[in-house]
């Protein structure tokens, strides 16, 4: 009762001495211990509605879409994929956007554990009775660099065991800076299974920030099927949609 009858005089003192502004919108912070995200914009996330692509979670034209074409994607329907489902909060823009920014270069790992929340609810099918979690692992000059690895971060939170098997043996760059026609050589033979790691039979979910283009995702997919996992999935706080946002 004495911490809820103080929080308004805290909320009001940060917001007169320091006036913090929102990391998503540049408003200035209401209730600045609730975090550095507005609860606006936090409630203005776009979210992927049904019908989405059972492997890559992209929204579907319509539901006759899926009827006919068996729950996937043209994408996915002509390709071979280590990953059998795939989930998302929304696709990678407005306020989604600039919160996976504030957590992955501005270092504000307290947006993990509100990210992973929304995760949990859009992603319940990938979690359900799955076994572990394994977060895309940074190469060790990337992490050193950074000082942790978001992925790590959201995951934790998830409810899930979070294992780490894999291991990232090449410096690559940035997904984000190539063509994607080029993403998924840039990480072809980047990520290997640990030294005495065993994942077979388990059904795992791969939790990332970001899939552009799923490149990432599949290669740490093709590693863990190659070592015997019963089912891989994935898990990421956004994805960049192949459709237009409404």
């Amino acid at each position: 009762m004495i911490a809820s009858l103080l929080k308004p005089l805290v909320d009001g003192l940060i917001a007169v001495v320091l006036a913090p502004r929102c990391l998503s919108c540049q408003l200035p912070l209401d209730e600045p211990t609730r975090g550095p995200v507005c609860a606006p914009c936090w409630a203005a996330i776009p979210t992927f509605t049904p019908p989405l692509c059972i492997r890559c979670g992209d929204s579907l034209a319509s539901w006759r879409t899926i009827s006919v074409d068996a729950s996937c994607c043209a994408r996915c329907r002509r390709t071979d994929s280590a990953i059998a489902l795939s989930r998302a909060i929304g696709p990678y823009a407005g306020s989604l956007r600039d919160i996976i920014h504030a957590l992955k270069y501005g270092g504000c790992r307290s947006l993990a554990g509100p990210l992973a929340a929304r995760m949990r609810m859009s992603g319940a099918d990938v979690l359900a009775d799955a076994d572990v979690a394994v977060a895309v692992p940074l190469h060790r000059s990337r992490r050193r660099m950074r000082g942790f690895n978001q992925a790590e971060d959201i995951a934790s939170p998830l409810g899930l065991r979070v294992t780490r098997v894999l291991r990232r043996i090449r410096a690559t760059p940035s997904q984000t800076d190539l063509p994607a026609a080029r993403r998924h050589g840039n990480v072809r033979g980047a990520f290997t299974l640990r030294r005495s790691s065993n994942v077979a039979g388990l059904r795992i979910v791969l939790v990332d920030d970001v899939c552009t283009t799923g490149a990432t995702l599949e290669a740490c997919a093709r590693v863990l099927r190659d070592a015997g996992a019963a089912e891989i999935r994935a898990l990421t706080a956004a994805r960049v949609s192949s459709r237009p946002i409404e």
